[in-house]
């Protein structure tokens, strides 16, 4: 691949070199985020994990940051410069998830979502692009978006909301930030075996009944989700996008009549 500058005259170095490339995780001691590190780290990436939680696994830097207090975060990105230098890949993997129907939703549940999920990822974008802007470094960012930012799921308004924000968030970023180098995407996670997803295990046949509406037949892993967001990182002429990396099963419709059709048959 070959480099070039920007609108802005920054010069444009492919981000899919990643060795000695500097990233950054969000929410990288668990789940997603973990796996994430784990791909940054063994393609070459120098990785630190801002997280409230102490890394597990060996990372290059590890920071403690509540990403939704404007202050942690803006001293947290600047660690991450000072000691690796700027970021050329910040994943903004860091939420949380909640369940509870419309009409009992407490507005505390509402808004503890809305804080890590929307806000969190608001503050984390704009400092990470202030740091590669702040240092004339094109680079990419992706979010972790969710197939509940697409689709309805009963009981889940607040953590759909939030999502759906995130995607939106992305877009118009990608829009203002391209004349730097920078690009912005999302990935939308489906069904995928990560600690938020382990209540799940309480409802008798539900991972079953995921796992057969799943186009690939499964639940996902959390590196299957990681290997769509390095990917999706790496790709220099795409921004702007929310990529479902749900093993197809925003495919099924539910109206889809061959389900009503006699086993065999279709």
């Amino acid at each position: 691949m070959t480099g070039g500058k920007t609108a802005c005259g920054v010069e444009y170095v492919p981000v899919m070199e990643l060795n000695g490339a500097v990233g950054l995780v969000t929410g990288g001691a668990s789940g997603i985020g973990r796996a994430t590190v784990a791909r940054l780290r063994s393609a070459g990436a120098r990785v630190a994990v801002l997280d409230v939680q102490e890394p597990a696994d060996a990372v290059d830097l590890a920071v403690h940051c509540d990403v939704t207090d404007e202050l942690t975060v803006a001293g947290a990105i600047a660690d991450v410069v000072a000691q690796l230098g700027p970021p050329e890949v910040a994943v903004l993997a860091a939420g949380v998830g909640a369940s509870a129907p419309l009409l009992d939703m407490p507005v505390d549940d509402w808004d503890r979502v809305h804080r890590v999920n929307v806000r969190g990822v608001f503050l984390t974008l704009r400092e990470s692009a202030r740091a590669m802007v702040a240092h004339d470094r094109a680079g990419s960012i992706v979010a972790v978006g969710s197939v509940s930012g697409i689709l309805s799921d009963r009981w889940m308004s607040h953590y759909a909301a939030s999502k759906a924000a995130v995607h939106q968030l992305v877009r118009v970023a990608a829009a203002e930030l391209g004349a730097h180098g920078i690009r912005v995407n999302a990935v939308a996670p489906g069904t995928t075996d990560t600690p938020m997803f382990g209540p799940t295990a309480r409802l008798p046949g539900y991972r079953e009944k995921v796992s057969s509406r799943a186009a690939l037949g499964r639940i996902g892993t959390a590196d299957d989700v990681a290997q769509a967001i390095v990917a999706l990182a790496a790709l220099d002429w795409v921004t702007g996008q929310v990529v479902a990396a749900d093993g197809g099963v925003m495919l099924r419709s539910p109206i889809d009549p061959m389900e009503s059709m006699p086993e065999g048959r279709g």
